[in-house]
Formats: structure tokens, sequence, C-alpha cells
């Protein structure tokens, strides 16, 4: 058994997010974790680091159930225009309805310039996949990377690799019930800078690859939804 040590939202695909106390975690997990997009207009895709590595260095929170960014230079704006000057291209953000899913591309060469493909994440948001809606890890699993770097919900306090017991179980986590189906499977994003002193470093995805096949937290769907709060605990209740 664990305990939650720290809730991370992500209101934003690609952009910074922030820590809260306690969520409400339904349906597609986390209330406002990944509940907007920027979207390129010019090809109608959401936007990701892996394309704009400029949405690291921005962050979002929601405030009475509105989403801020705080772009790089300090302004906290929701205007499409203004979003679209700091990313020299015509972007719209855009908040998920219920039957919306992001359209995202990734390179599949090593240079990342040609072999662009596309996939569809999760329906009612704009998660990756549908098959991650709440991510786990436990805190020493992390060894000394910045947390930052991997963009997890749930920080557990249990041992070094605690997490992967969890995968192809059910977890009580706080007042919800998640179905562990999913090693998060990691790319370059997590070598590349963001602000306040993550530096770029290419260790870190050749750690993950050579150490742990590739793979860092896991996640999966929302069996029982409920709320979760720093301190509750986390135990496998079927498997």
């Amino acid at each position: 058994m664990s305990a939650i040590r720290e809730i991370w939202r992500f209101p934003i695909k690609s952009v910074g997010g922030e820590t809260v106390p306690e969520a409400m975690v339904g349906p597609i997990g986390i209330e406002h974790d990944r509940g907007w997009g920027i979207v390129d207009l010019s090809t109608g895709l959401t936007l990701t680091a892996r394309r704009e590595p400029a949405l690291l260095y921005a962050s979002a929170s929601v405030v009475d159930g509105s989403v801020v960014v705080t772009i790089p230079d300090g302004t906290e704006t929701d205007d499409d225009s203004m979003l679209s000057t700091w990313l020299e291209r015509d972007v719209e953000l855009r908040a998920a309805g219920p039957e919306d899913r992001g359209t995202f591309e990734i390179s599949l060469a090593e240079d990342e310039q040609t072999d662009w493909v596309q996939w569809e994440g999760g329906e009612g948001s704009f998660h990756d996949s549908g098959r991650r809606r709440l991510t786990i890890v436990a805190e020493e699993s992390l060894r000394d990377w910045d947390r930052r770097r991997f963009r997890l919900n749930v920080l557990t306090d249990g041992p070094v690799g605690a997490e992967i017991e969890m995968f192809d179980q059910k977890v009580r986590v706080g007042d919800c019930v998640v179905d562990i189906i999913k090693m998060v499977d990691r790319c370059v994003v997590v070598t590349r800078p963001q602000p306040e002193g993550i530096d770029r470093d290419l260790s870190v995805l050749k750690t993950v690859n050579a150490e742990l096949e590739g793979n860092l937290g896991v996640g999966g769907t929302i069996d029982t939804p409920g709320r979760i709060a720093v301190g509750d605990q986390i135990e496998i209740v079927e498997s």
C-alpha cells in the first residue's frame, strides 16, 4: 500500500500544469486534465511538444473553470491572437467537447524531420490515449529526474517500481478505482529543456530505454469515478 504525495493536472496538452491538493476524477480522468488543446488552424492538428517545443515553456492553470495560459514572457492569456503571435502560427485554444478527440502527429525518424504520422487520442479530451486517463508513478522511480519532464498525474510515496506492480490490476486511488492497463511509453520530449532549471538531458531517455524498456509510469481507465486527495491511500483491489 502507498499514499498520494502529489496530484498534477495539465489543462492544456503539452503545456506545463499545476499541482492541486485534491481533484475529482471522472470517467475521462482528473477534471480539466488535458481539457484543452492548442490547434494549428492550417492543419487542424492539435499541437504537441514534438512538433512545437515552445509549448514546454508555457504553463496553464484553471481558474473558476476556465483555463489561463502563462506564456514565457509572463503574460497570462486565453486569447487566440496572442497565442498565435507567440507561436508564430495561427492557432486556436480549443476546449474538448464530450465527443471530441485530438488528432496528433509524431515523427518516426530519428532526426524528427520526416516520417510524420498521425493518430487520434481519447474521446472527450486531448489525452494521447483513451487507455491512460489517469497516470501514476512512485516518487522513487523518478530517481533524480525532475517530475515535470514526465507529465504524470499521481505521484506516490511507494518504492522504486511500485507502480509496475499495479499493471493489469484494478487499483483504488482515494475514492476512485482505476483499471491499470497501460505502461506509459516515453519519447524524446522527456529530454527537452523546460523553465526553472530543467536542461536538455539526452541521458534521461537513454536510461529509460536501456533500463525500463522505454516506459515510466502506468496508466489506466476509470472504473469507478471519485475524489482523490493528497494523503489518500492507493491499494490493489482486484487482479
